[in-house]
């Protein structure tokens, strides 16, 4: 595992940070190994720590019932896991389902607490990161409900794109569907509609970008959208992060 002081800069919230907030933050951290599709916390659970991704990236899942959700969010090293903290809130409002494995720094929520109290700098980034955070959530349910599914699907891979830190990463039609909120059959078409403009190649879970302006011409205004607002509000986009 590589030390705190190896990882914290590859979480961009982090690095905007004073040398002496950040430092008292990171003093409470440790570094952690996510896990594909494990599952930090489930909605309505007591948020019992705040994560920094830094190679890793999480999906925001809401349930629907008992066997289907919808994702409504998704955080990699740009932000934190946790936000609602802020709010004097402490149960978590989506599913918190690790969809890129790898890095990040936890901190058990009342270290965190604590941090933020005493850190008006911290508390002005993580306003900031709110504002963002409520600005994808709606972008996303508009995505949902008037777009359709080879356009959200493009959006969907160039977001995950933004956030692997490689061009290939793995995803199952299945679980696609599941956080498309989608029939599988409409994950397998509009896959193949991008395999064939060779966009994409997807093997055996494995998907590839191979054209990415060619992937973000075919998806909805909404990722470009949210990336203006990264960039007006964070001073950074994701893809920015992707290529850093």
């Amino acid at each position: 595992m590589p030390s705190i002081q190896t990882i914290h800069a590859a979480n961009r919230l982090l690095t905007t940070l004073p040398a002496k907030d950040r430092g008292n933050v990171l003093t409470h951290c440790e570094p952690v190994e996510l896990v594909f599709a494990e599952i930090l916390y489930c909605a309505g659970d007591r948020i019992q720590h705040v994560y920094f991704p830094t190679s890793s990236f999480i999906s925001l899942v809401t349930p629907v019932n008992r066997n289907n959700g919808l994702e409504v969010g998704l955080i990699g090293n740009e932000g934190l896991l946790g936000i609602t903290l802020m709010l004097d809130i402490d149960t978590a409002p989506f599913q918190a389902l690790v969809q890129g494995a790898g890095t990040a720094l936890r901190i058990a929520a009342p270290l965190f607490l604590d941090e933020l109290a005493r850190s008006q700098a911290l508390q002005s980034e993580l306003k900031r990161y709110l504002y963002v955070s409520m600005s994808q959530l709606a972008q996303t349910a508009a995505c949902n409900r008037f777009h359709l599914v080879e356009a959200r699907l493009a959006r969907w891979l160039l977001m995950t794109h933004d956030r692997a830190h490689a061009d290939t990463f793995h995803v199952t039609h299945i679980f696609l569907a599941y956080i498309l909120g989608v029939r599988r059959v409409g994950i397998t078409k509009a896959a193949l509609s991008l395999q064939q403009q060779k966009l994409i190649s997807y093997r055996r879970g494995d998907i590839t970008i191979l054209d990415r302006a060619g992937l973000e011409a075919a998806a909805c205004e909404c990722y470009r959208t949210e990336q203006e607002t990264y960039d007006r509000i964070l001073g950074c986009g994701t893809a920015a992060s992707r290529m850093d």
